[in-house]
């Protein structure tokens, strides 16, 4: 007579499969997430971006003249972007449009309290302004997703 063992539960190779595969599965579910968070990002800069630059426009259709800011400092652009909130802030229409900016990204973190804020991208970094006579326009730049000026993820409005 035979007699059969059936043996009930799961090898060690069954499981560390099983684990390999969770692992490989958080790992892409995670870097999606990541994509999608910085593709946001992205999009809300470019929302800020136009606003910026329609406020210019009314800005230049009530003065005739974009804010000049020549400097190409980075170390200054805290300066920068309050220089262009207060010069945005002066004109009426310019005002109404720089209200529709989040209140996330407008603070006042480098100034005494009685200086005007500044304007940040959804990463946490001040905008710099630019602007020599003679541009068609003036150029906002964000330092991008490694919060560094000069590096190759910079996003500009041109």
């Amino acid at each position: 007579m035979k007699s059969y063992k059936y043996k009930h539960g799961v090898t060690l190779v069954e499981i560390l499969v099983v684990v390999a595969i969770i692992a490989l599965l958080t790992t892409m579910v995670i870097g999606i997430a990541a994509r999608i968070s910085n593709q946001s990002k992205e999009r809300g800069l470019e929302c800020t971006c136009a606003l910026l630059e329609s406020a210019l426009q009314e800005y230049h259709e009530y003065t005739g003249k974009f804010p000049e800011q020549p400097e190409k400092n980075f170390t200054n652009v805290p300066v920068h972007s309050e220089y262009l909130y207060k010069e945005l802030h002066l004109i009426p229409e310019s005002r109404e449009i720089l209200e529709k900016i989040p209140d996330s990204l407008v603070k006042n973190e480098y100034g005494a309290a009685d200086t005007p804020a500044e304007i940040y991208d959804p990463w946490g970094t001040v905008l710099d302004y630019r602007y020599v006579p003679g541009d068609n326009f003036p150029e906002i730049i964000s330092a991008g997703p490694d919060k560094i000026f000069g590096t190759a993820d910079d996003i500009s409005n041109k």
